[in-house]
């Protein structure tokens, strides 16, 4: 009868989702000797192959292929087999580990950790500042319960197998000019087609805030924007348009609570652009302390959408 070790099965499925030992180990705070040893103890486990050389690395097996996806399922029952027992007892306890952009970092899981402290004191939360395309194996591997992503009007986000999605937040985007500029006016909106010798201030290439600017900018303005200044700080993007004249379109979320003298922000004009923030986490069985969680989170995005907004964005 063949005996399978749960800790040295996620290293395989570890593997076969990052791709390199050295993935693993950074991951997982072990050393590649550590994580390479522990595999070759799985493969006499299992009786078979599972590891090939490839160039300096490894790569799986046919056989390594196939019992990381059995992996998968027998580490995703034991979490739910936890997730019941948890569920039985009395008091909420455990871990959630939960990650998102800056801006619904600060505004939604911060307050939703002071809140679980009051509340569900023997509950342990860990945060972590997180984009989602670097979030997704984590999900998918269980090294976190949920991340709080965004997506843009025009920009949808994939919907991977494996993963649920619930809308948390709906906010509009707004333009910011230094004070001073042209059009920063009485406070009336304006139009993209106006901007077009701007200088623009965004997120890194490859987000979605940066896709969405340079997307606006091409189907309403008709031009290609001059992104000049990349940073998904939104407080970055924001001091640039202070100190450089630059302009931003930046989500409500992300701005100042209180007016600041030196930004004009405003609407765009004739077109309805807004931003949504969405909790993604795994299918199955929630324990007790991450549905504990996904309470008052939702409970403040609920606070956020009622009283206003006003950052990585």
């Amino acid at each position: 009868m063949v005996t399978l070790d749960l800790r040295r099965l996620r290293l395989l499925r570890e593997l076969e989702e990052r791709g390199t030992l050295g993935a693993v180990a950074a991951a997982l705070d072990y050393s590649p000797s550590s994580v390479s040893q522990q595999l070759a103890v799985l493969e006499k486990e299992a009786g078979a192959r599972l590891l090939e050389k490839a160039g300096r690395g490894v790569r799986l097996t046919d056989a390594g292929r196939l019992l990381a996806q059995h992996a998968g399922v027998l580490l995703a029952a034991a979490e739910a087999a936890a997730a019941d027992l948890a569920a039985l007892g009395g008091e909420v306890r455990g871990t959630v580990r939960a990650g998102g952009l800056q801006s619904a970092t600060r505004r939604l899981l911060v307050p939703a950790v002071a809140h679980m402290l009051a509340r569900h004191p023997r509950v342990r939360t860990e945060i972590t500042e997180i984009e989602l395309e670097q979030a997704l194996p984590e999900l998918r591997l269980g090294t976190i319960d949920l991340v709080i992503s965004d997506e843009y009007d025009g920009h949808p986000r994939p919907r991977p197998a494996g993963l649920r999605f619930a809308l948390l937040h709906e906010e509009p985007l707004r333009l910011v000019l230094p004070a001073g500029h042209r059009l920063a006016g009485p406070g009336g909106p304006v139009a993209l087609p106006e901007l077009r010798d701007e200088v623009w201030a965004a997120s890194d290439r490859g987000t979605g805030h940066h896709d969405m600017v340079v997307g606006s900018c091409r189907s309403i303005g008709g031009y290609e924007p001059d992104v000049r200044h990349r940073s998904s700080d939104a407080d970055v993007q924001l001091e640039l348009v202070r100190t450089t004249g630059a302009v931003a379109l930046l989500p409500a979320l992300t701005l100042p609570a209180a007016q600041d003298p030196a930004l004009a922000i405003r609407d765009v004009a004739g077109q309805r652009l807004g931003r949504r923030l969405v909790v993604v986490r795994r299918d199955g069985p929630s324990p007790p302390a991450l549905t504990g969680f996904l309470t008052v989170v939702t409970g403040q995005a609920h606070h956020l959408g009622t009283a206003g907004s006003g950052g990585r964005t």
